[in-house]
This record gives C-alpha cells, sequence and structure tokens, in this order.
C-alpha cells in the first residue's frame, strides 16, 4: 500500500529531502515533549492534588495510569490510522485534541472529572505521537536521517527532567492562584503552536485512502479490539499491580493476554488472505533490524523508566528532598544526555552505527553502578553534589543511544509500513516502561521495608545495570548500520 503523506514527489526528490523539513522536525519534537511533559509533570503534583480534590490513594494513582493505559492501548491503531488517513491530519487532530484535554484537566471540579479528562489526553496523545517517526522519514533523504533521529536524545532528555522540575516549582508558585491546575495549562501554548505550525509546515497527505496490490485500506476493527483487550490485559496489571501488593488476578490478566495475542494474529493472517489491511502489517517481523530493535528497546526503556522512578523515589522519601530539589538534582544527567546525543548523533552514529549503541549502553551501565557505589558506600549526609559524576555519566551514556536507535530500528522498513512500525516502536516503549517501573519499583519498595531506602536504592541502581547489559547483548542482533550499504549514510 502506497503511504498517505509526503510532498510531491517532483517538489521532494529523496536526494534532497522536503523543503521545509527542519521546520517540520521542530514541530514534531514540541510535540513529543508535550507527551513527555504531561508522563513526567503529574506525578509531583499528585499530593496537591488530593489534598484539593480529595479522592482515596486508587483514585488519584489513575490520573498518572488512565494516560499510560489510554496511550498504550490506541498507540498501534494511532500509527495505522496515520497510514490510512494522512500522517499529518491526524498529527494536526491529535494534538488539537490533546490541547483541549489539557485544559479540561486544568478546569475539572474532582478526581473522576481529572482520570476522564487524563484518558482523553492519552487517547488524543496516541493519535499525535506515531505520526512523528513516519513524518520524518518521509520528509528527511537517508544521509541526513541519522542526525534528524539524532537530535531527538537532547530534547527527549531535558524534557524528562524539565518534567518533575517544573512541576515542582508550578505546584510550590501557585501562579494566579491555580497551583497544580497550572502543570496541564503550561500545554496550552505548546499545543497552541504546534497545531498552527503543522498545519502549515508539515507536508501535503497525499489524496485517496491507502490501498496497495488491490487491498482494501480500510481499517479493522476486530482487529483494534483484539489487539486494544491484549494490550489492555497485559498493561493494566502493570500499571497497577505494585500499588496493590501484586494479587492474583494481575498474573492471570497478564497470561491471559497471550491468547488474546494469538487470534489477533490470527485474525490479521486472515485479514490479509481476504486482501484486506491488517492493523500490524506482518511484513514487519520478517525483518530483523526491527524486530532487533523491539528486543534491545524493550529492555532499554524498562531500564530507563525504572532508573527516573527510582532516582527520584529515593531522594524524596529517603532523602526528604522536595520535588523542586529533587528536579533540580537530575539536571547534570539531562546535560550529560544532551552532550550525548549531539555527539552521537553529529559525529559518532552516521560512521560507527551499532558500536555506538554498545558504547552507550556501556557508559549508562558504568554510570547506574557508579550511583550504586555513591548511594551504598557514599557519606550518610548524601548532597547533590556526590551525585553529580554519576549522574552525568549515565545522562552521557543514555544520550550516545537515542540517536541511533530510532534509525537501525526503521532501517529497511518501506514507507507504506512506517505508521504501522511507528505505533509498535512507541507501544514498545509504553510496555518497556511500565515493566521497569513494574519491577524495579517493586524490588524497591521490597528492600526499602526490609533494609531501608538507601540500600534499596543502591541494589536497585545495580538491576539498572544489569538490564543495561542484557540490551548490550541483544543489541548484537542489530545491523552494524542504520541502512545498507547505497543507501546512504
Amino acid at each position: 500500500m502506497t503511504s498517505q503523506i509526503a510532498a510531491p514527489a517532483a517538489a521532494t526528490p529523496p536526494s534532497t529531502g522536503y523543503r521545509l523539513r527542519w521546520a517540520g522536525l521542530a514541530v514534531i519534537l514540541a510535540a513529543e515533549v508535550m507527551d513527555l511533559l504531561d508522563t513526567t509533570i503529574v506525578g509531583v503534583a499528585a499530593p496537591a492534588v488530593r489534598q484539593d480534590l480529595g479522592g482515596g490513594d486508587a483514585q488519584i494513582q489513575w490520573i498518572t495510569a488512565s494516560y499510560t493505559l489510554a496511550f498504550a492501548v490506541l498507540l498501534i491503531t494511532g500509527g495505522r490510522l496515520g497510514d490510512l488517513f494522512g500522517r499529518k491530519r491526524l498529527f494536526v487532530l491529535g494534538a488539537a485534541g490533546f490541547t483541549l484535554a489539557s485544559v479540561l484537566c486544568a478546569a475539572a471540579p474532582g478526581a473522576g472529572t481529572l482520570v476522564a479528562a487524563r484518558t482523553v489526553q492519552g487517547l488524543c496523545a496516541a493519535l499525535l505521537i506515531p505520526q512523528g517517526l513516519g513524518l520524518i522519514k518521509a520528509m528527511f533523504p537517508p544521509k541526513e536521517l541519522g542526525t534528524a533521529f539524532g537530535l531527538f536524545g537532547p530534547v527527549l532528555g531535558l524534557s524528562s527532567v524539565l518534567g518533575p522540575t517544573l512541576g515542582g516549582y508550578l505546584t510550590d508558585a501557585d501562579l494566579f492562584g491555580l497551583g497544580w491546575r497550572t502543570v496541564f495549562l503550561i500545554n496550552l501554548p505548546v499545543g497552541l503552536l504546534a497545531v498552527l505550525a503543522a498545519a502549515r509546515i508539515l507536508p501535503a497527505d497525499r489524496d485517496g485512502r491507502d490501498g496497495r496490490d488491490g487491498r482494501d485500506g480500510r481499517l479493522d476493527p476486530v482487529g483494534v479490539l483484539l489487539l486494544g483487550l491484549a494490550v489492555l490485559l497485559l498493561v493494566y496489571p502493570l500499571v497497577q499491580g505494585r500499588e496493590l501488593d501484586w494479587p492474583l488476578w494481575c498474573f492471570l490478566s497478564m497470561a491471559a493476554s497471550v491468547p488474546v495475542l494469538w487470534l489477533f494474529t490470527r485474525h490479521q493472517r486472515g485479514v490479509l488472505r481476504r486482501g484486506g489491511t491488517p492493523l500490524i502489517e506482518p511484513s514487519l517481523f520478517a525483518k530483523r533490524p526491527f524486530v532487533s530493535a523491539l528486543a534491545t528497546g524493550l529492555v532499554f526503556f524498562a531500564a530507563l523508566s525504572g532508573l527516573l522512578l527510582v532516582f527520584t523515589l529515593y531522594l524524596q522519601l529517603g532523602l526528604g528532598w522536595t520535588p523542586l530539589h529533587a528536579g533540580l538534582s537530575m539536571i547534570p544527567l539531562s546535560i550529560g544526555v544532551v552532550a550525548g546525543a549531539v555527539l552521537s548523533g553529529g559525529l559518532l552514529a552516521p560512521r560507527h552505527g551499532r558500536r555506538v549503541l554498545h558504547a552507550g549502553m556501556a557508559v549508562a551501565a558504568a554510570g547506574a553502578l557508579g550511583l550504586w557505589a555513591t548511594v551504598e558506600h557514599g557519606a550518610a549526609d548524601l548532597g547533590s553534589r556526590q551525585l553529580i559524576p554519576a549522574l552525568a555519566l549515565t545522562g552521557l551514556g543514555l544520550g550516545l543511544i537515542m540517536a541511533p536507535f530510532f534509525d537501525i530500528a526503521l532501517a529497511g522498513v518501506e514507507e507504506s509500513e512506517t505508521g504501522s512500525a511507528s505505533g509498535v516502536l512507541n507501544a514498545q516503549q509504553q510496555l518497556g516502561g511500565s515493566i521497569g517501573v513494574a519491577l524495579l519499583g517493586t524490588a524497591f519498595f521490597g528492600w526499602a521495608r526490609t533494609d531501608g531506602f538507601r540500600h534499596a536504592a543502591g541494589w536497585t541502581y545495580g538491576l539498572v545495570a544489569l538490564l543495561l547489559a542484557a540490551a548490550f547483548l541483544t543489541a548484537f542482533l542489530l545491523p552494524r548500520q542504520a541502512r545498507p550499504e547505497g543507501e546512504g549514510h
């Protein structure tokens, strides 16, 4: 099937790329910033939300979980919708819906209303975010893709650190007497600019629906339901299990996702035999770079999400730091991510490919071990200054990984498969993050109950190093370069 979005062939030859591609990349990165801020900023404001709106612990937890769950369930479908109806169209629609949902969150009169608005936010993010990778691949020539993907590292690194810091500041500052509501209103100017800029800058969608080799270009509703159910059965217990002390139904739910996923796979094969368009292109899983990147990314994002969670929990619960102090202490990590991503994307990744991924994982694992040593064997009155070397080293390794990862993951993916591939890659990140939070969060709190927060944090950082070592090994399955010889570097 042919892609629904690209600049006209005559105006956008593959060798030079879309004329406004760098401005288009800035718009896509702005959307990524909105998503990451919303993922990280809300947790800091949760105590203030509970004090203002009331509600029990479970309901307050769902202010974060509802966004994550809705996002994960619809991600792959959102990518497929971009293939069918145009990536620019879905990007603008998702950004507009996300911005409106942010205003509804800020105006929520009660905890239940806020959870509902957060669910809508997650659904809109699932329409918005998967379009980014496909748009980048459509706009940039092969020789510039590595540089374009390399810019994700510093932007996403800064956003992940800025979220807790900004959330702490906005909640404490109580601007205009709005308190925690400003953590959602921050999306309003960014979202409006993203919508207006996307409408003017991103390349136009092609007319007509998706279709190739006589296939029907309609969305597969049964596939959407089966895949959504499989993701729900898997992600829901990962989100809730740690808070509920892992009751039996959590494990039964995760186990039930396997036969549902099997039914989805059989259904997709049937859709393809009947000449329809499957929700996930089966051809993707015949591509070694893509499948290997899924395995590597799953482990890597589990390590990354678990590290960020445990680090902020230890600083606040173990050391008694304020949210703002904890957020500011992550600045060395952010600087390291920026430095690593710039170094990787601009210099190392185009020339050395997979070896940069391996170097980044080794450096990040060394940084995690450095955090373990600092916490376990450092002074009892640990301060921000003692954490700087290990944090900066960890960030440097993470930044080195960011630039080549997406470029390698999309190696050999056809333009008509890009929306489906983008949805799967983003869903993999969400799943990896949920696994990391569940695994490392459970380990941290379990050790904290018996051995205290200090030892719990140190041992959990050791687990992060082990996960990064596992990602190092799975990365050997990836190709040495992002693209085969002859496609440019």
